[in-house]
Formats: structure tokens, C-alpha cells, sequence
């Protein structure tokens, strides 16, 4: 990967719409060797697919949580459904599996806290592998991108 590509992922990660012309005049490069570039970094799996961010608040999201997981046991066959539970539910849009004291970290999106509280106590607190939870529910929004450094 060279300046060239790292320019070109950059300017993606801002605008994921900008028209390959538009791509190659930002980047220093013509149409033609930019999307060249372009499809050589989707194939390597650099650039994955082109999304529209959403605005939380709008949607009525507007409650982040996250939740720590602590599951009943480490083996597999624990570990495998539940980790299909988390991909299959809308509500939890990141998971982390981490080192220390809990196993998983979720980030949760409600509408409100009574929200929140119908999924943890009707369906995550309801799954066998969890065998205990807590909550953390953010206050405000200092800093969010989806931008990465190249």
C-alpha cells in the first residue's frame, strides 16, 4: 500500500458517494489507475462494503449502553450460541470479546431506558451463557468516527 492508496482510503472513509472522477482528482491520480486501485483494495479485503451512517437520535437510538458479559462457561459449545445470539440481534451493534475480569463487551442502542431494560431482563439475562451482566449507560458523546488512521 502506498501514499496513493492511503489517500484514496482517507478520502472513503469521508465520503464513501464521491464519484471515481472525484476520487482520482482528490487523490492526486487519474480515473483510470484510481479505480484500479479502488477494486485491487476491495479484493484485498482493505475496503469493505460502502454504507450510510445513520443519525441515532433521529431514529429514536438516542441511549448507548454498554454492557459487560460475563458468561457461564468458556467452553465452545457456550461460547458459539451465544456469540450467534449477539451477530442475529439488531440492538447490539458492536462485541467484543475481552481479556480481564468480564468476557464480552456490548454496545446496546435503546430509545429510551425502559427499552434497555425489556431486552436485558426479557432477552440477554434470559440467554444460558450469561451468567451475569452490567450496564453502563453513556451520558453524552465526546467523540464518535468510523474513520480509522491510514
Amino acid at each position: 500500500m502506498d501514499a496513493v492508496d492511503r489517500r484514496i482510503l482517507d478520502q472513503l472513509q469521508s465520503d464513501a458517494t464521491l464519484s471515481n472522477a472525484e476520487l482520482a482528482e482528490r487523490v492526486g491520480s487519474s480515473a483510470a489507475s484510481c479505480w484500479r486501485r479502488v477494486r485491487a483494495l476491495e479484493a484485498a479485503g482493505v475496503l469493505g462494503p460502502a454504507v450510510r451512517l445513520l443519525n441515532a437520535v433521529a431514529i429514536d437510538r438516542k441511549v448507548n449502553v454498554f454492557c459487560n458479559i460475563r458468561v457461564r462457561s468458556h467452553a465452545r459449545e457456550v461460547r458459539a450460541p451465544f456469540e450467534a445470539f449477539v451477530r442475529e440481534r439488531r440492538e447490539i451493534i458492536e462485541c467484543y470479546s475481552m481479556s480481564g475480569d468480564w468476557d464480552y463487551l456490548l454496545r446496546v442502542v435503546a430509545s429510551d431506558v425502559e427499552d434497555y431494560e425489556r431486552f436485558l431482563m426479557r432477552v440477554l439475562l434470559e440467554h444460558p451463557a450469561v451468567g451475569g451482566a452490567s450496564s453502563h449507560f453513556a451520558l453524552s458523546l465526546t467523540k464518535y468516527t468510523t474513520a480509522l488512521p491510514v
